[in-house]
């Protein structure tokens, strides 16, 4: 089957032609080195016509609810008149490399609304809750005109900060009585959080939602801003039943405009830019030693050392950066 062309793709982007955002993000998250290319190519065209979206990145511990919230905020902004993008990020095995991708399920209402569309994509091992294509299909979706993207991650976890270098507001959820009054949730990304929603605020979690609010209030007062404009909020919603959803959002949309009127925003995603520039460095460099011919006996035999505590981690990862040099030259 012959692959579309560039500008197949790029005129079915721009059109908002599903098939076609399909392919290109397939493309985007190709590791064939052929493929690279080609979707480098197609994102340099795309790029004119990605700046104008809202990027909002969701995250929260496992049973948080994030699905179902984010399946309530969408179906609103769809409503109001936004075209909304979800780019739910599955956890892949470590163990058989596969990935549930089931998030269009869970979101019932809008996995069917057109105006909406739902991406799922494998993190394939990557740290930080985020495929390693994230920010490229964020690109094509916003290309293709949907001007909210929704980021729903796996979970918080050592590296969630690479989440908030990605998008312009960064949503924790919580649980109301889970024990823990911080939940195990690293000081990181808290510091990290815009705003901390207590979610499935409702029925007999209300009272313990409530604590939870004043437990997660009291610890980002501790803290100091990411932003001088803008202070980090606490509130408490409810997915499932609607509640808070709107008092939520309009917090978002005041940061934006805060964002905007102190010139951050422009400079954040500036900046954003090069943290992807040098991740893909870092991406490309590993990718690239792990698939030279001439290291792959040095990386058997030192994994294997490494393995047996014949040498250390560090000494091992030394000699086959110098293995990797030396081939290169």
């Amino acid at each position: 089957m012959s692959q579309p062309s560039i500008d197949a793709l790029y005129d079915g982007v721009i059109a908002a032609d599903r098939s076609a955002m399909g392919r290109a993000i397939t493309l985007v998250e190709s590791v064939n080195p052929e493929h690279r290319n080609r979707a480098q190519e197609l994102l340099t065209r795309l790029l004119p016509h990605a700046t104008s979206s809202h990027r909002v990145g969701i995250t929260g511990v496992p049973g948080v609810g994030k699905s179902t919230f984010i399946d309530e905020l969408g179906t609103r902004l769809t409503a109001t008149g936004s075209r909304v993008a979800v780019l739910a990020v599955d956890p892949t095995s470590t163990r058989t490399g596969g990935s549930i991708l089931g998030d269009k399920t869970r979101m019932a209402r809008l996995g069917v609304d057109p105006n909406a569309f739902i991406r799922p994509s494998p993190t394939a091992g990557t740290l930080g809750g985020v495929s390693r294509r994230t920010r490229e299909t964020a690109t094509v979706v916003e290309a293709a005109g949907y001007d909210t993207v929704l980021i729903e991650t796996v979970g918080v976890g050592q590296s969630e900060t690479v989440v908030a270098e990605m998008v312009d507001f960064f949503l924790v959820l919580m649980l109301p009585g889970a024990g823990d009054e911080l939940q195990g949730i690293k000081k990181g990304v808290l510091e990290l959080a815009d705003l901390i929603a207590v979610n499935k605020a409702d029925g007999d979690n209300q009272t313990a939602a409530r604590h939870a609010a004043a437990d997660y209030s009291a610890a980002i007062r501790l803290l100091q801003p990411a932003s001088p404009t803008w202070t980090p909020r606490v509130l408490m919603c409810s997915g499932i039943h609607g509640t808070g959803i709107d008092d939520l959002w309009s917090a978002v949309l005041e940061h934006r405009a805060a964002m905007n009127a102190s010139g951050e925003l422009a400079d954040k995603r500036g900046e954003q830019r090069v943290r992807w520039m040098w991740a893909t460095v870092e991406d490309r460099i590993t990718t690239d030693l792990r698939s030279d011919p001439s290291t792959a006996e040095t990386i058997a035999g030192l994994e294997l050392a490494v393995r047996d505590n014949v040498t250390t981690a560090t000494a091992g990862a030394d000699q086959l950066v110098a293995c990797f040099r030396s081939g290169a030259r």
